[in-house]
């Protein structure tokens, strides 16, 4: 089981972003601690502000007294509503915040359920709870709930190279909320600065994605298409406006992650352990097919684009380690797709490989068993169906939405 810690400002950013999943039945209320709950399967999230603000002095001095919490239980644990409340409320007790009033979510959005709750930082004495050590303490204690309850354990290696994430199947029905739950999850966790690249992506799950452009009004407008594929690429079933998923997979959305991404990949210089590991992977076979293997095993996908003849004409790597999308070109010249395609000519099928190096030497990036926040602490990765680190993401997007709905209203009562 991996936990999440994010530590934030605003409590009614928190409670509406999880109180709207329970309302649009995307999920499940669990249960409450000092918190009325009216056992109505709905969420009255305004109730639930006001009795969270019987606890928050006006004159409190904590800067983030907000703290959202994930559990993410292994895909293949199977676990009851009953069972999964009594974890989330041994976890909070054994963290300090039993006697804090809190709230238990279950997020039923994407195929691996999980669980999030939402408590605050300031106890009964107005001062603030420290978070000194909560990784630490965190990381033992759902490893003695993995032990306790029979779960599976959150092996680093595995987290790290095991990507949970389903292809769409159109034979399973409701293709629509197939689609919907891959692409904010891919949207969430991975980082790609072309479209290519998030097509490339999208199509390890038997998904694709085509803009659409035209004039409405005399305006012009920009958007996205999805669509469900079957395994060889073909579209199956009708495609969906992005607007009909949410605008989090919007053409706009898209764009800013493109910029993100971009900044994202060249600060922390995320390339460089995919560089390595397929020049490691280069040099120790000339056949494609083996190549593809040997990658897989690291957890690295590629993804090639052939013409009618057969050569590759476009290479894409996707890193599930780092979270990247990498067109072969940006890695270097010696991972371009004409490179590559010299490189598995069948000239060379039967001799064994040259000594391959890297163009570029520069220090390698390590892969880290947890992603850290300016909000917070995460005590694992977040590829778990995209939660860990995309219900962050997905949350502050939710918060940004709401500011610009009050500056909206405010705008039309003339203030």
């Amino acid at each position: 089981m991996v936990a999440k810690i994010s530590l934030g400002k605003s409590l009614f950013g928190a409670l509406a972003y999880n109180g709207e999943k329970i309302n649009k039945e995307q999920g499940k209320l669990l249960g409450t601690n000092k918190i009325f709950d009216g056992c109505s399967g709905k969420m009255d999230i305004c109730r639930a502000m006001q009795d969270f603000s019987r606890y928050l002095s006006p004159h409190t001095r904590t800067e983030k007294p907000v703290m959202h919490v994930s559990l993410n239980p292994h895909p293949d644990d199977r676990l009851t509503d009953m069972e999964l409340e009594g974890i989330a409320r041994e976890y909070m007790e054994r963290m300090g915040f039993g006697e804090q009033p809190y709230i238990i979510y279950k997020h039923e959005d994407i195929d691996r359920h999980h669980l999030h709750i939402v408590t605050i930082r300031v106890d009964a004495d107005g001062r603030c709870i420290s978070d000194r050590n909560n990784f630490r303490r965190s990381k033992e204690i759902t490893r003695d709930l993995e032990r306790k309850y029979g779960l599976h354990p959150a092996d680093r290696r595995q987290h790290r190279n095991d990507n949970p994430l389903r292809k769409v199947d159109a034979s399973q029905g409701d293709v629509k909320r197939q689609v919907a739950n891959t692409v904010k999850a891919v949207m969430a966790t991975y980082k790609f600065r072309t479209m290519g690249e998030y097509r490339a992506l999208l199509s390890l799950y038997n998904v694709t994605v085509e803009e659409a452009r035209g004039m409405v009004n005399g305006r012009e407008y920009h958007g996205l298409v999805y669509s469900a594929t079957d395994d060889a690429g073909n579209k199956v079933g009708n495609p969906f406006k992005a607007s009909r998923i949410g605008k989090s997979v919007g053409y706009e959305a898209v764009r800013r992650r493109f910029e993100y991404s971009n900044a994202q990949i060249r600060d922390k210089r995320l390339a460089d352990m995919t560089r390595k590991t397929v020049a490691a992977a280069l040099g120790r076979t000339y056949r494609k097919e083996e190549f593809i293997a040997l990658l897989k095993a690291k957890g690295v996908d590629v993804v090639f684009r052939h013409t009618d003849e057969g050569r590759i004409y476009g290479a894409t790597f996707i890193d599930h380690r780092m979270g990247c999308v990498l067109n072969g070109s940006r890695l270097g010249r010696e991972f371009s797709a004409n490179a590559l395609q010299e490189h598995f000519t069948l000239l060379y099928a039967d001799t064994p490989p040259m000594p391959f190096a890297v163009t570029r030497d520069e220090p390698q990036t390590e892969a880290h068993t947890y992603v850290e926040h300016d909000e917070g602490h995460s005590t694992g990765l977040g590829l778990l169906g995209g939660d860990a680190s995309g219900a962050q993401a997905e949350e502050a997007a939710f918060e940004r939405e709401l500011k610009r709905r009050r500056k909206k209203r405010r705008k039309g009562l003339g203030l």
